[in-house]
């Protein structure tokens, strides 16, 4: 893997959202409160963790330090909004123990996983690859697109087709937060946030449910031209790995 990830970043990187899409959405069959999922969720974290080593790539994926600038970044409001939508109903486990603590270390290790596969394994090589611009639309995309996978565990098309919008949404806030600040941290505690807190979640009413899509819309839109414009790119996205 090591030398398949030097000659081609991008090869290296849809490797893995295939393992993840097709070994782990097949676990997902089995409940987010499996504690096969859980283990299943562990394993590729430590695979990862040990791909990162090897490849000696923690400074180059942004796993060394926080963001370089908070206050540039508005100290990353936005992601701390974002991350609460799942709790705006109200607090309600949607499991008994200790189903809800497997589901929970799942949810978090889904956070970091997608985080540095998104993120990190395929932004990365986007971006040494292609323009700016298209390797934050093609990871967000990416990104959204890969939660089709909950068709496979019985989720309705048209909460699928909303889960895939929102997560694009969400998707160009985390990525251009990366962008701009240098460092994956902010990124995977953001999203292993929103997937626990999706285990205590209570279901939204439609007008609440439409409020926040819209929040959620205009703080992506508002955001990532901020970042854009007003924030320095981070050293390590505007220098080339050989």
């Amino acid at each position: 893997m090591k030398k398949l990830f030097e000659k081609s970043e991008i090869t290296v990187a849809i490797i893995w959202i295939v393992i993840y899409t097709v070994g782990i959405g097949n676990l997902r069959t089995l409940g987010d409160d499996s504690p096969v999922l859980m283990l299943g969720l562990l394993v590729l974290s430590l695979l990862i963790i040990l791909f990162v080593r090897m490849t000696d790539t923690a400074a180059y994926y942004g796993l060394k330090g926080w963001v370089s600038d908070n206050k540039a970044m508005l100290w990353l409001i936005p992601l701390y909004i974002v991350s609460s939508t799942n709790l705006w109903a109200g607090i309600s486990p949607n499991y008994p123990m200790p189903g809800l603590l497997y589901a929970s270390v799942m949810m978090a290790c889904v956070g970091f996983v997608e985080e540095m596969i998104f993120r990190g394994f395929l932004f990365k090589a986007m971006l040494k690859d292609s323009k700016a611009i298209t390797a934050v639309v093609v990871s967000s995309v990416t990104f959204g697109m890969g939660h089709i996978v909950n068709l496979f565990i019985g989720q309705e098309l048209a909460e699928t087709l909303l889960q895939i919008v929102f997560a694009v949404v969400i998707g160009f806030i985390f990525t251009m937060v990366f962008y701009k600040g240098g460092s994956l941290w902010p990124c995977i505690l953001a999203h292993s946030f929103i997937d626990v807190a999706s285990l205590f979640s209570v279901e939204k009413s439609p007008e609440l449910r439409q409020a926040t899509y819209i929040v959620v819309l205009a703080l992506a839109v508002f955001y990532c031209l901020y970042l854009a414009k007003r924030v320095k790119t981070a050293q390590i996205n505007m220098t080339i790995r050989q």
